[in-house]
């Protein structure tokens, strides 16, 4: 699959929104990927999510025993990514600001990719990176559907994309007149 093709997805969902939002990074962007209204339709979710684990197949060298995503924009992607992988999906979540595996246990030595939605700066991945590894895991690759810094992001680890589309993210006190002259929105879910 393609980056064409993954736009088109997104577009087909309504899903490439133009304003000024305020990302999870906290960076500002006009332009957002409201990544939920793709997912809440399963085939379109399949499709994309079926494709990025070939990517992993092809990215990865030998056995993985687990998907993990953070949550909450993880989640879906790393479930259907993970059934395509043949593999358990599991996640982390925020408990006091700082991501924790609350639900599951995982052997030290398992061998994880972490799957995400959107990578912007690659925080969420980073932290996931660390938590698994605090617990002895692996963490053998991670992955997106897009990555919005089109190959420079470091998340620490091999990044595996379906997309790069390099979309403009500003600092808040940087912003272009254009930007600055629209009443910013924050649609994403960090802080929830």
């Amino acid at each position: 699959m393609q980056t064409s093709e993954v736009l088109d997805v997104f577009r087909e969902a309504g899903a490439i929104l133009e304003g000024h939002f305020i990302l999870t990074s906290g960076l500002r962007s006009p332009v957002f990927l409201q990544k939920a209204r793709v997912f809440m339709h399963a085939d379109k979710t399949e499709r994309l999510c079926k494709a990025l684990a070939g990517r992993i197949r092809a990215a990865v060298p030998g056995r993985i025993d687990y998907v993990v995503g953070p949550a909450v924009g993880g989640l879906i992607p790393a479930y259907e990514t993970s059934r395509h992988l043949g593999v358990p999906a599991i996640w982390v979540e925020r408990e006091g600001g700082t991501f924790r595996l609350r639900r599951f246990e995982i052997e030290p030595g398992a061998r994880v990719v972490i799957v995400e939605d959107i990578v912007t700066t690659g925080l969420s991945i980073r932290e996931t990176v660390d938590c698994m590894r605090a617990l002895g895991a692996e963490v053998v690759a991670a992955a997106c559907i897009i990555d919005r810094s089109a190959g420079k992001v470091d998340v620490g680890v091999p990044l595996v994309a379906l997309a790069e589309y390099a979309v403009p993210a500003y600092p808040a006190d940087a912003l272009p007149a254009e930007l600055a002259a629209i009443p910013p929105v924050k649609p994403g879910s960090r802080n929830l």
